[in-house]
């Protein structure tokens, strides 16, 4: 634990004892992934405004997100197969975010169900939420996360269709992995994670798997997910989830202004300015610099919050001067799950913590909620960082 000291540290350890498939599966973009590696590097291009002689002593990264009091201002994102970085990872992660003071986000793609988290947590978690076609399985996905205590429902508005991976062909990504020779070589590899999977009874999709009519086992789910994604998903379909959830609707996946004041018109209380991780449409400006425009549109009407690339404090430091309310992580909390699991989330989470926490002090800043483009180097910014 003492010599993991960075992100990327997690990353390669989690490269090590992640089957190949499941590695893969986060650490990927569409197509070329332009978009991927440009949400990284768009943030490192920006610096920060140094300043001295400034009373740091007394500190706080406490604030809100949606009401919610948290220790930082960030959340953990929802991801599918979080389960398949490490046995019941969707209730380690959970367990892990409750303790330090900030919120999860479930999955609908993931491996533990709605109720396998609420039975193992006491902190209220967010559900994210595909829309499919089968609305009577949304209706019942929205009662269940009512049922569960969800303090949040999060809609992802960018997945109509899938965007293509390479590596994920490649593998021929599965969860359960299929008992391939290619695949039982790799898992002799990885014994730790194998030893945790024959412990846990969880290894399929949770939310889905025994919850729809045709869909018992993971031999018929592949074929029903993909039929089921909804291409016509419109505004009207936002505005019948807000009407059936009833309360706080968080919309994730958005890149564009006029987008984003469509969404809050339909009631979102906050947007999430994301491009599913590079994940989609490969070519998609980076979440950074599409962060200022759609803050810049939204004003005070509701929250934005950042998703993409963020890999460290120093990131999150960068996307509240540039306006956000907050930040959620997705890659650098899996690299932590798959690392070590419950243990390698709170790692992760401390080290992000203390990286926003000293970055913060050495500009001069002693509230996160004071956090303004004053923090970085105006005359250095890229020109994406100016509001369009």
């Amino acid at each position: 634990m003492t010599t993991i000291t960075h992100i990327g540290d997690l990353q390669a350890l989690a490269k090590k004892r992640v089957p190949r498939m499941f590695y893969d599966y986060v650490d990927s973009g569409s197509w070329t992934e332009t978009t991927y590696r440009e949400n990284e590097s768009d943030l490192q291009a920006i610096r920060f405004r140094q300043r001295v002689a400034v009373d740091i002593a007394k500190r706080s990264t406490a604030t809100t997100m949606i009401d919610v009091p948290v220790s930082m201002p960030v959340a953990l994102a929802p991801t599918g197969l979080t389960g398949m970085q490490h046995a019941d990872g969707e209730i380690l992660a959970a367990r892990a975010a409750e303790r330090f003071g900030v919120p999860f986000t479930l999955s609908t793609m993931s491996i533990c169900s709605i109720e396998d988290v609420a039975a193992q947590t006491a902190a209220p978690f967010w559900f994210q939420l595909y829309m499919m076609k089968d609305r009577d399985f949304i209706r019942s996905l929205i009662n269940r996360a009512k049922a569960a205590n969800c303090g949040a429902l999060m809609l992802t508005l960018d997945l109509p269709v899938g965007g293509q991976r390479h590596k994920d062909i490649r593998n021929g990504l599965s969860a359960p992995p299929k008992p391939t020779l290619a695949n039982l070589l790799n898992l002799a590899t990885k014994p730790g994670w194998c030893k945790g999977m024959l412990g846990t009874r969880r290894y399929g999709f949770g939310n889905i798997v025994g919850h729809v009519k045709g869909v018992e086992d993971v031999s018929t789910l592949s074929a029903w997910t993909m039929a089921q994604f909804d291409p016509s998903l419109n505004w009207r379909d936002v505005e019948w989830v807000k009407k059936e959830w009833g309360g706080k609707l968080i919309l994730k996946g958005i890149l564009d202004a006029e987008d984003a004041q469509r969404g809050v018109d339909c009631g979102a209380d906050s947007v999430v300015v994301s491009n599913h991780g590079g994940r989609q449409l490969d070519g998609a400006s980076s979440t950074i610099s599409a962060l200022p425009a759609v803050v810049d549109a939204i004003g005070s009407r509701a929250e934005v919050w950042m998703d993409g690339g963020v890999r460290s404090g120093q990131d999150v430091l960068k996307a509240l001067a540039l306006g956000a309310r907050g930040t959620m992580i997705g890659r650098a909390f899996l690299y932590g799950l798959g690392a070590m699991g419950e243990a390698g989330v709170t790692r992760c989470l401390e080290i992000i913590h203390k990286e926003l926490d000293v970055s913060m002090a050495l500009c001069g800043r002693t509230d996160v909620q004071s956090i303004d483009r004053e923090t970085l180097l105006s005359h250095t910014l890229p020109a994406f960082c100016s509001p369009r």
